[in-house]
């Protein structure tokens, strides 16, 4: 260790030693390793700050995915729907929807005012309602004016018309909304309906 401290002294003090000097630092760098570092402050080495080791990156949490909002899931069927439309599932028009009988209807109203049905409940004139010869009682039917073009959805509760050449004999309710009270025998539209629906399609372009 002397020796280690002597010759680094006669080193420092040749300045222009430069081959010594570095053939020198050389051995340090071996001797040094068991050196503490006060003996090489004392042997003139100067001190080489430790690199302090790098920690590794904290890991974050992926942040949870936002709940999805019913108006997003909303759309995001809606876009189902369109690709599956593309796929080649082809969508019915309601304006294509073909009527299932077209004739004359007429209507009945104050003669039969709560006077018992075909059906067995009583007639009401002011109710949407209608005669069928063979719908079941209870079926829902949208009727289109042809006059008009008004469309209203009756139920059957009624057997008739009991005279030939008539499709529908509709309560005077009906009539009215079909812009048909005054009109006596008109040409009327009847559409089936599906379960569930209760509206009429939309009136087919002229």
């Amino acid at each position: 260790m002397g020796s280690l401290h002597a010759a680094l002294a006669l080193a420092w003090r040749c300045g222009g030693c430069a081959a010594l000097w570095v053939g020198l630092i050389a051995s340090t760098d071996v001797l040094a390793q068991g050196l503490a570092p006060a003996a090489l402050v004392a042997a003139g080495v100067p001190a080489v700050p430790a690199t302090p080791e790098a920690s590794p990156p904290a890991l974050v949490d992926a942040p949870a995915p936002p709940p999805v909002s019913g108006a997003r899931r909303a759309a995001q069927r809606s876009s189902i729907d369109l690709l599956a439309d593309v796929d080649g599932a082809e969508e019915v028009d309601d304006a294509d929807v073909q009527p299932s009988e077209t004739g004359l209807a007429s209507w009945y109203g104050p003669g039969f005012h709560k006077r018992r049905t075909a059906s067995g409940e009583r007639f009401d004139m002011h109710a949407l309602t209608a005669a069928h010869r063979t719908l079941p009682f209870g079926t829902l039917v949208c009727v289109r004016s042809q006059a008009t073009g008004r469309g209203v959805v009756v139920r059957i509760n009624d057997r008739g018309p009991h005279v030939a050449n008539r499709v529908l004999d509709l309560s005077r309710g009906a009539a009215l909304a079909l812009g048909m009270g005054g009109l006596g025998l008109k040409p009327v539209d009847v559409f089936p309906l599906g379960s569930g629906e209760d509206t009429c399609p939309p009136k087919r372009p002229e």
